[in-house]
């Protein structure tokens, strides 16, 4: 009888979560360059190849944004709930939105430096657009009107007609409605006290099961990375670049000045390590980077920020919510600060300091203007039609916005983690035996993976066996 002990062991590399992410990547992109190889388009006759990846990728992807609503229904309310526990809730709250704007500021400096330094829109060589922008707009109104939820859950349903004649209905949420309900529900529990307590048992039981479904969807990551990878190979290359290869470069310089340079600087001015800042959000990053979904991401961004980076699950589940609809430093600071200059270079139009100013008070006001939209295009339209900037510019940039979207989105998703962790440090909340504890191999220890009572180091130990 062979013992367990003796049993063959598959290695390290290929069990642990960071390894199994890097193969996924390396295969997707093989593989979408093997699809495109095959021939055929991929909106009007996909090949075969083709349609798996994009069909793995969207499926994983579905499955995130299915866990969304539930989980920032559940960790809201229980949230609110347990901020009783929490001294000065109503401060975390505000230094939370504040550290938002502070870091927005930052980034769209770093956003309008690039853009007067580098001239993307100069000499581009690219054709304005033949049709005038039609597509949707970003309004002051309409985000106010969006606060306001339709239904109890703030889902949406629209209705289309396909090419057969058959009516296709499709569901979708606004994340900010679901967090004005959640937060609505939370208050009024905590108001209520005791006759409360018999639900909110409930929630918190309900937010451990949605829990441990998530955990579960973010094991399948690395196959969702092969086909999300793969499918954005095939179908967006880099050859659509062509003459905006300037704008597209100086987007993601800004993204990684922004990413390598000024968060780590805030992080060390708080006393904190970047190493283990930049190693407990990776995971997040590189999901956020294959997906280009904030919200998709965000049950894995909650994740890491408490099991990693060890802010406080009562603070972390309040505002990694938050961040994901209002907290983008990519689509909202970033990159409509570049492309606003960009399109007043091609077109010719002088821009004076009132003009930069006016950039900086929408990318930092802005940004819940755009919650649960796809993309920077609302954010984008909104500055344009601020500074009254031809919209037609909107439409020139979309041939290469799937290939910047990837970039910030990663630069959404570190942002949305660095705040919680700096407010929490500076309030003497965050568990600094978990930030320092060694990595594993996963992205994160699971709660019920380590031992009750054991230290940060025994449950990091724990997670890599």
């Amino acid at each position: 009888m062979v013992s367990a002990s003796s049993t063959p062991r598959l290695p390290r590399w290929a069990t642990a979560f960071g390894p199994q992410i890097v193969l996924a990547l390396v295969l997707g992109v093989a593989l979408g360059l093997a699809a495109d190889a095959l021939g055929g388009d991929p909106d009007t006759d996909p090949n075969g190849l083709m349609t798996a990846l994009d069909t793995i990728g969207t499926s994983y992807v579905t499955l995130l944004k299915a866990a969304v609503v539930p989980l920032v229904v559940t960790a809201v309310i229980s949230s609110i709930a347990n901020l009783r526990e929490v001294s000065d809730a109503a401060r975390l709250a505000w230094k939370t939105l504040l550290w938002f704007g502070i870091t927005a500021l930052i980034a769209v400096v770093v956003g309008l430096v690039l853009g007067l330094v580098v001239q993307p829109g100069a000499g581009t060589g690219a054709s304005a657009p033949a049709e005038s922008y039609e597509g949707t707009q970003g309004s002051w109104l309409a985000f106010l009107t969006g606060l306001v939820p339709g239904n109890f859950l703030g889902l949406q349903a629209s209705s289309t007609v396909t090419g057969a004649g058959a009516v296709a209905t499709t569901t979708s949420f606004n994340v900010l409605q679901v967090l004005v309900v959640s937060a609505a529900v939370g208050i009024a529990a905590l108001k209520v006290g005791e006759p409360a307590e018999p639900f909110l048992a409930v929630v918190r039981s309900a937010l451990a099961v949605v829990q441990k479904v998530v955990w579960w969807i973010i094991r399948l990551a690395p196959l969702g990375t092969l086909g999300l990878i793969g499918r954005a190979v095939f179908e967006y290359g880099w050859t659509s670049m062509g003459g905006l290869l300037a704008f597209v470069a100086t987007v993601y310089a800004g993204l990684l000045v922004v990413a390598l340079v000024v968060y780590p600087v805030l992080v060390r001015l708080h006393g904190l390590s970047v190493k283990q800042y930049v190693s407990g959000v990776w995971p997040a990053v590189q999901l956020g980077f294959v997906s280009r979904s904030s919200v998709g991401t965000m049950p894995l961004t909650q994740r890491v920020t408490e099991r990693n980076l060890g802010v406080p699950r009562a603070y972390a589940s309040f505002a990694v919510p938050l961040g994901a609809t209002t907290k983008m430093d990519g689509c909202a600071a970033v990159y409509p600060a570049i492309a606003a200059l960009f399109v007043a270079q091609f077109y010719g139009i002088e821009l004076d300091v009132t003009h930069y100013v006016l950039i900086a008070l929408v990318s930092v006001l802005g940004s819940a203007a755009t919650a649960g939209t796809t993309g920077a295009t609302v954010m984008l339209t909104l500055t344009l039609s601020t500074l009254g900037l031809p919209l037609d510019g909107v439409g020139l940039l979309l041939a290469v916005d799937p290939i910047i979207d990837m970039g910030r989105t990663a630069l959404n998703v570190a942002g949305q983690a660095l705040v919680p962790t700096i407010v929490a440090h500076r309030e003497g909340l965050l568990d600094r035996e978990l930030y320092d504890a060694p990595r594993s191999g996963d992205p994160f220890v699971p709660e019920d993976a380590a031992p009750e009572g054991a230290t940060p180091e025994e449950a990091a130990a724990t997670g890599a066996r």
